[in-house]
């Protein structure tokens, strides 16, 4: 018989009313019965996306595989372009069509605007007070409106047009120096670009001129740092195991690369600080950064290690992501001859015979820009953006998404979704030409910055950097692949992290047109 509402529950006989009692067994299978009840509704309440068969404990992570974007584009093709995943202990959802970007970075961009704690972020970046981890809050946006009004501010990334202009000049030189008819490791030179442009910009000081790059080993410690940040460590998704880092060796990589940048920080801001040390024309990022923290001091203070936390997101994003794009660039301008012929064409013709271009010469160069855009569209530096967590509960697409779901979006598949893009998988500046599709968060068919409030807000900086150094090996040198070397000799092949570069170096043959 049923209990009525408010009646206890006795162990045999009958109750105190004289009414048969519910053995205890039997209302503990009513119990769970209402529980499975409860999460069955629950889940038809939440309505999730599509998802792929899970398996127990781990989910969906077996189906990652060792390139998570090319994994999460054939699900997307699969099951639609927005998935539900279940990796590990961690409810995800990811997004791979322009529309549903824009659902969630520009519609729900701010219930959609923290970041998950990333066990490797919270160890490199000072627990995740820089830019880019630091979860959605006051902090955050102190110190991402330090970085636009002032580190990146547009005035700013113009006043260090003389280091970007002066190191292209550098690049060139070290291009040619290489003797020609023998080969040269064009990515070597384009890494030593990239960071003496940062390091520059950001700490006042020329390392590569030095042998300070090979005393640090930057390209080893970016490198390292953009696989271990890649997002999809095993221990990532299983936060109650947090001894998983330990197991494998994850723990001791971060713990090994945090002090290699730290101390190298540490030495770059004590030589800021010294009172006999020279004044510079231009300030660094450095002393911006350092001059705020003083002003600031009472009123939200940013300790040394947040400043260190600024630096670091400055000095390895701003590295990698310009010399993977770069590098990227000159593999497909190689790899297709007649865009490479109009671009160096349209670079001449502008520039004539002057033997270095100016960042002025840079809007004047229609197609070289197109070229840049679709180098961005095919090879997002960052192929999966930077992870999202949802702050609340919301509807995307028809679909209830519980707050505490990670948000993936992913741009590479995004380059190449057939909805937007005819032949996505060719290599066609052409497309971009009388487009008004820019990479600057408006247009969420091209977003490998990101876009909304977790932007990256170096997009002015990054474009002008690679802009430039494209524009002056599209004008100083004709190129062509090694003798032997055909176009499908050249290894495509990808090293997944939170950015992507080629594992195979570029070797070119150089040819000077000025002497």
């Amino acid at each position: 018989m049923a209990l009525a509402e408010g009646e206890e529950c006795y162990e045999g006989g009958d109750d105190r009313n004289g009414r048969r009692r519910l053995p205890v067994a039997d209302s503990g299978k009513v119990l769970l019965k209402l529980l499975l009840s409860k999460a069955k509704s629950r889940k038809r309440e939440l309505n999730l996306p599509p998802s792929p068969p899970k398996l127990p404990i781990i989910g969906n992570l077996h189906q990652l595989g060792s390139m998570p974007h090319l994994s999460l584009h054939h699900l997307a093709e699969k099951f639609g372009p927005i998935i539900h995943l279940q990796l590990g202990e961690i409810p995800t959802v990811v997004v791979s069509s322009a529309r549903l970007a824009k659902e969630v970075m520009k519609t729900h961009d701010l219930a959609l605007a923290s970041r998950p704690q990333i066990f490797s972020a919270k160890h490199l970046f000072y627990d995740c007070t820089d830019v880019v981890f630091s979860p959605y809050g006051p902090y955050w946006r102190h110190i991402r409106k330090i970085c636009i009004l002032e580190l990146l501010s547009i005035k700013r990334v113009q006043s260090y047009g003389f280091v970007r202009e002066e190191e292209a000049a550098r690049l060139v030189h070290r291009i040619a120096s290489e003797s020609y008819p023998g080969t040269t490791d064009l990515t070597k030179l384009l890494g030593l670009y990239a960071n003496d442009v940062l390091c520059r910009v950001a700490f006042g000081r020329d390392f590569s001129a030095g042998g300070e790059n090979d005393r640090h080993g930057f390209q080893k410690m970016l490198e390292e740092y953009q696989v271990l940040l890649g997002g999809f460590s095993i221990g990532d998704f299983f936060p109650s195991m947090e001894f998983l880092h330990s197991l494998t060796g994850m723990k001791s990589r971060l713990q090994n690369t945090f002090r290699r940048f730290d101390r190298f920080f540490d030495e770059v801001i004590k030589e800021h600080l010294d009172p006999k040390r020279e004044k510079e024309e231009h300030k660094d990022l450095v002393d911006v950064l350092l001059e705020i923290q003083k002003k600031e001091a009472a009123e939200t203070p940013l300790t040394m290690d947040n400043v260190k936390a600024i630096i670091l997101d400055m000095f390895a994003a701003g590295t990698d992501t310009t010399f993977i794009t770069l590098d990227w660039g000159m593999t497909e301008l190689i790899t297709n001859p007649k865009v490479m012929k109009r671009a160096q064409a349209e670079v001449r013709s502008v520039v004539g015979e002057k033997k270095f271009i100016l960042e002025s010469d840079l809007p004047q160069l229609p197609y070289t820009k197109a070229v840049v855009k679709e180098i961005f569209r095919l090879h997002p530096p960052a192929p999966v953006l930077v992870p999202r967590e949802s702050m609340e509960d919301v509807t995307i697409d028809g679909y209830n998404i519980p707050a505490k779901t990670r948000f993936f979006v992913n741009a590479w598949a995004i380059g190449r979704d057939t909805e937007c893009w005819e032949n996505p998988e060719m290599f066609e500046p052409e497309r971009f030409m009388g487009s008004t599709i820019d990479f600057k968060g408006q247009d969420f068919e091209l977003i490998p910055f990101g876009a909304g409030r977790r932007s990256c807000p170096a997009i002015n900086f990054g474009a002008v950097t690679v802009e430039l150094a494209l524009a002056q090996l599209l004008h100083s040198f004709d190129w062509e692949l090694p003798p032997g070397i055909q176009i499908d000799d050249l290894d495509m092949t990808e090293v997944f992290g939170i950015t992507m570069h080629r594992i195979a170096h570029l070797v070119v043959v150089a040819k000077p047109r000025f002497v």
